[in-house]
């Protein structure tokens, strides 16, 4: 008084379940890629761009730093002329 059992319907529903879960993990994988890649892409566009950016600020602000040392050692230059003058002026009064 034994029943038969029937396997192949639990079998067939296993492989069901096992090809839908590849489809929908390749389908995910796919996602992912080519989320990736656009994200990869536009971060390389933005920094390219970004660079730009720095490299002319980088060359504006030498050129002031430059402008700006070169008015610094004429205030120098003529400070010091000032003093000698007035030491001079002041070395007469006293003498």
């Amino acid at each position: 008084m034994k029943k038969n059992t029937k396997t192949t319907a639990p079998k067939g529903m296993v492989t069901k379940a096992v090809k839908a879960t590849k489809k929908v993990v390749a389908n995910a994988n796919d996602y992912a890629l080519n989320t990736t890649e656009t994200v990869v892409t536009e971060g390389i566009e933005i920094t390219a761009q970004w660079q730009t950016v720095t490299e002319k600020a980088i060359k504006g602000g030498l050129k002031l730093a430059s402008a700006q040392q070169d008015l610094v050692f004429d205030l120098l230059t003529s400070v010091k002329k000032q003093y000698k003058d007035g030491k001079k002026k002041f070395a007469k009064l006293v003498a």
